[in-house]
């Protein structure tokens, strides 16, 4: 079921979205070659600390129960990359996907990151999610229903020439970090996830993937 927020909740949340964002910002001063996805994973779970935030990844339940505060994929790797040892090279491109709770209410984003310069291959597809997910945002200020949206950022997809992940998609978020609905980036005819309309209090992790 889908859970709408008021103002208030809205406004609590947004104070996690802030410290989410502050974990990217000390994030990405850290990437640089030679710099190990472990030793960044380790800077962001030490500002939730300070703040008393909750991280959301940190032992997520699964066949093995994540063991890191961070997914940091490192190249071709989509998600869910797990932090460790490797170390940054050069030309390298990392996507950062972190989230906390912090006073009961969820905070989570990912972006992707260049290690220095990167080829053209590489800055193509980190300026197509960029146009993709701003294309999504603004299609929520006037779409009634998700399905206008998704069409929206196909478009942007097969205009940049790059193909939309249809494997993972996003979620809406709140007192949990993954609430109803299911946020597909992507829309067809029959497909096994069901549209929603678009209304006030609706909040959502848009993570397009590509």
């Amino acid at each position: 079921m889908i859970t709408l927020k008021s103002q208030r909740e809205i406004g609590l949340m947004r104070k996690a979205g802030q410290l989410v964002a502050e974990a990217h910002s000390v994030a990405s001063s850290l990437i640089r070659p030679g710099v190990t996805t472990g030793e960044i994973d380790a800077a962001v779970e030490l500002l939730f600390n300070e703040h008393g935030a909750i991280p959301l990844f940190k032992n997520f339940p699964g066949e093995v129960p994540f063991p890191a505060v961070t997914c940091t994929s490192v190249n071709e790797q989509i998600v869910h990359g797990i932090p460790g040892d490797v170390e940054l090279q050069a030309g390298d491109i990392l996507s950062i996907d972190t989230g906390c709770n912090l006073n009961g209410w969820c905070g989570d984003s990912a972006w992707t990151y260049p290690v220095g310069e990167v080829d053209g291959s590489s800055q193509k597809l980190m300026d197509a999610g960029i146009e993709i997910l701003r294309t999504a945002v603004a299609e929520l200020r006037t779409a009634k229903r998700w399905s206008e949206v998704a069409l929206a950022m196909m478009a942007v997809a097969k205009d940049r020439g790059v193909s939309l992940v249809e494997q993972f998609v996003g979620h809406g978020i709140g007192r949990s970090m993954h609430e109803a609905p299911q946020v597909p980036n992507y829309f067809r005819p029959n497909m096994k996830f069901e549209d929603f309309e678009i209304q006030p209090g609706l909040v959502l992790a848009i993570e397009p993937m590509v």
